[in-house]
């Protein structure tokens, strides 16, 4: 499947326009948002744009903190800024006509109720994406579900698919028939690591989880005679080195804003299993072998066709080796640059920040 290009780029400007890539500062374990754009950059250097990034000095946790982000992102602006994703509210300090807002999923919006899921929305998608001139996400399901809960943003919705870092690439490994080492990445509800587990109930393997294992799915795992090993907070190279030591890769999602996982599997070598739902087989195409996240036994099925069908593995690999180059840094990045030009080109003409007294002149 094809992605949706970018909006035509705007009339050339005669000098280098600074784009800021304004990026929160992450936890430990956070990389993906930072990893992805770093090698964007890497293939953005043209004579008439000059990109650099800005980390805002705070985590984001409290009013105060994300208050001083914003202040700090307004005061290191560019000619076009971008807001990378997580911290949308510093749209509300930054120039309308020249800000890009990415927005990787909608998960905390559609998990939260109440109080918390009313603040969030507007403070993290209601107000940014007005404050944004266009608004960029990862995939077509990622628009669908944008869109859902944010009708009129319709117009400014541009999808520009993730990248697979250059740090992921081909590492042979001769599969292990007797015991092969499954990875599994993520650990969170979406995951659907319980389903995982029954799916995989009687199957001798090594089951690697990547994300900190909870106290319950521990027990699971016991319970059902699954040999495993956890590990949590990796860095990128670390994280490679997970993919080359997998004989294949599990990512039965019951719903993602993307699945890079899927990607990064393809790009190391690894057959893959994964979600027939959201955004996954868009972004897997024929490169993995498609599963019903909510069906133990379809997922069974998936696993135990990889495992004992040579042919079929094989022909995986291959196909993820050809996957992976529609999602090339070369490629994505011409699509934010054209989206760039446009705004460079177009007059400032929105305050940065709402003024009292240039609402008063206005009247």
């Amino acid at each position: 499947m094809e992605f949706p290009s970018a909006f035509d780029a705007g009339e050339e400007v005669n000098r280098s326009v600074k784009i800021l890539h304004i990026h929160r500062r992450p936890f430990p374990g956070q990389h993906s948002i930072e990893t992805l754009f770093a090698s964007l950059r890497n293939e953005m250097r043209r004579d008439d744009c000059h990109v650099e990034p800005f980390v805002v000095p705070h985590h984001s946790k409290g009013l105060w903190h994300r208050v001083l982000n914003g202040w700090a992102a307004w005061r290191h602006r560019g000619d076009v800024n971008h807001i990378t994703g997580d911290i949308h509210y510093v749209a509300l300090l930054l120039p309308r006509n020249r800000t890009i807002l990415t927005i990787h999923d909608c998960e905390a919006l559609e998990r939260l109720t109440g109080l918390r899921r009313w603040l969030l929305k507007l403070f993290w998608f209601d107000l940014p994406v007005r404050r944004a001139r266009f608004v960029t996400v990862i995939s077509a399901e990622s628009k669908r579900r944008l869109q859902h809960h944010l009708p009129l943003a319709d117009d400014k919705i541009v999808v520009i698919p993730d990248v697979i870092s250059p740090i992921f690439r081909p590492c042979p490994r001769r599969f292990n028939e007797q015991c092969p080492r499954i990875l599994q990445i993520g650990t969170k509800a979406n995951k659907n690591l319980f389903r995982l587990v029954e799916a995989l109930r009687g199957i001798r393997c090594h089951l690697h989880v990547v994300g900190r294992l909870s106290e319950e799915q521990t027990k699971r795992l016991h319970a059902a005679g699954i040999e495993f090993s956890n590990s949590w907070d990796l860095t990128p190279d670390q994280m490679y080195e997970s993919y080359c030591q997998a004989d294949m890769v599990s990512f039965v999602s019951t719903h993602e804003g993307f699945g890079l996982p899927i990607l990064e599997a393809n790009a190391v070598g690894r057959p893959v299993v994964t979600s027939n739902t959201s955004s996954m087989p868009e972004v897997a195409g024929d490169a993995a072998c498609l599963v019903d996240p909510q069906d133990p036994a379809s997922m069974r099925a998936g696993i135990l066709r990889v495992l004992k069908d040579a042919d079929y593995r094989q022909s995986l690999v291959r196909l993820g080796l050809d996957n992976v180059l529609r999602f090339r840094p070369q490629i994505v990045a011409e699509r934010y640059l054209s989206l760039y030009r446009q705004l460079a080109a177009a007059p400032e003409r929105h305050p940065a920040v709402w003024s009292p007294v240039q609402a008063a002149n206005q009247r």
